[in-house]
């Protein structure tokens, strides 16, 4: 039987292209709607299984309105819109679309967008129980703790894993997203083939193209060979792209292209390539933001962002604190040859009070710190910046990101006493090069002697 999808478009031509496109392709378009009015009649005697839905239309109401009444009615439905508004995508976010579809569109766009809210529909409403297995027997040993929150991060990768569909992994720095990428691809179809990890943030613009998709030898100056890209590299696989809210724009339609055309070109080359790689993100920004200010494809972020998964921060978990703490204490003594046993109380005490601005990797850095400082057989100093910080202060007038950003690199520096650089600095804490953070010393105002 074929699926049944109702238009709800107020643009003749928009609508028209709409119904052309999908019956050619075996659906059937059992009405146009140009309102929510005439919508909400044609939902009643059609009966329909998918809604596509301008945000904007005429009349009172407008495309939000009527996906809040398609949410209450488990009807899925799909946005079509050119709007990048940052109120208007956040409210149309609220409802949870299966997908966005940005004008002006094409053809493959829109059965791309189809096939991949259909596999997602699938995923949310089946029946059939999720297979339960430790993370332990993926060869994930650092995913650690006992907070519902984390329980429901581990069901969502053991939901999403034996799949392709692609996963936008969300959450603050130090929260473990390349360990939950990681778990993705181990538990996957595809977890004897490549694991390739990108971090966007990382490349120079000018090289972004060489490393994702190759080069020819004499493609530029110094290309003095035929270099594999990581699309090629991941080939039968999967492509973790790490921060990718870092990618020039100029990247992000190369890279919308690949994803949608499954192929590449390498730089300076003329031959197509096919590619199968699965695809898994990962950002701490707020791409609806990066959107709404055009710093981020509207249509990549729909083509990215169809099976997200949100990693709290710790501060937001804090019964793994102490089972965290604990495996890294052992984790690093016997790295160490150590036999260190346990944190004293108050050492404890101090870390659930502490609002970890850096998150896990925070944590296990300075666990690690302490297991080498610490003479005797129970850790009794921490060294936590500010320790006395209760938690409670995250509650308080909501900062710029400016501002945050300042306290967590102050925090840093505090926590290895002013040293920036080396074994035991503050850009290995933050996990981010030296230069890197000398660079947002300097335009945040940090000294570079602070102590």
């Amino acid at each position: 039987m074929r699926e049944k999808i109702l238009i709800v478009e107020d643009e003749f031509i928009v609508a028209n292209d709409l119904r052309l496109m999908l019956g050619k392709a075996g659906y059937q378009v059992c009405g146009i709607a140009s309102s929510v009015e005439l919508a909400r009649k044609l939902l009643e005697q059609k009966k329909p299984d998918w809604v596509l839905l301008d945000i904007v239309l005429k009349g009172d109401l407008n495309g939000i309105d009527l996906a809040r009444e398609l949410l209450e009615k488990k009807l899925p439905f799909l946005y079509i819109s050119a709007n990048t508004n940052q109120s208007i995508l956040e409210a149309a976010k609220a409802t949870h679309p299966y997908g966005f579809l940005v004008k002006p569109f094409r053809e493959r766009d829109l059965f791309v967008m189809l096939d991949i809210a259909r596999y997602r529909y699938e995923f949310e409403t089946r029946k059939a129980p999720v297979k339960q297995a430790l993370f332990k027997d993926a060869g994930v040993d650092d995913i650690v703790g006992s907070s519902p929150a984390l329980f429901r991060v581990i069901e969502k990768v053991k939901i999403v894993a034996p799949g392709d569909t692609s996963v936008l992994i969300t959450g603050e720095s130090g929260t473990g997203k390349e360990l939950i990428a990681q778990a993705i691809h181990r538990y996957s179809l595809r977890k004897n083939k490549p694991l390739i990890i990108v971090n966007c943030g990382a490349l120079p613009p000018t090289l972004i193209e060489s490393e994702l998709f190759g080069h020819e030898r004499g493609a530029f100056t110094g290309a003095n060979a035929r270099r594999l890209g990581k699309f090629e590299q991941a080939t039968g696989g999967t492509l973790f792209l790490d921060e990718i809210g870092e990618l020039p724009l100029e990247a992000q339609v190369k890279l919308l292209r690949a994803l949608q055309e499954k192929e590449i070109e390498r730089l300076g080359g003329e031959t197509t390539i096919k590619v199968d790689v699965r695809i898994i993100t990962a950002t701490n920004r707020k791409l609806e933001k990066e959107v709404a200010e055009g710093r981020f494809r509207l249509d990549l972020y729909y083509r990215l962002n169809v099976f997200p998964i949100e990693i709290p921060p710790l501060r937001d978990r804090t019964e793994d604190i102490p089972v965290l703490a604990a495996y890294f204490l052992e984790k690093y003594a016997r790295k160490a040859g150590r036999q260190l046993t346990a944190f004293n109380a108050e050492v404890m005490e101090n870390m659930k009070r502490y609002n970890w601005p850096g998150n896990v990797r925070e944590l296990e850095h300075l666990v690690e710190r302490s297991v080498l400082l610490t003479t005797g057989d129970l850790v009794d100093e921490l060294f936590i910046p500010s320790a006395g910080t209760a938690i409670e202060q995250s509650s308080g007038p909501i900062r710029t990101m400016e501002e945050m950003e300042r306290e967590h690199i102050l925090n840093a520096l505090q926590a290895c006493r002013g040293k920036v650089s080396g074994t035991g600095g503050a850009a290995e804490l933050l996990n981010m090069p030296a230069q890197t953070l000398y660079s947002r010393m300097k335009k945040l105002g940090i000294k570079q002697d602070y102590n």
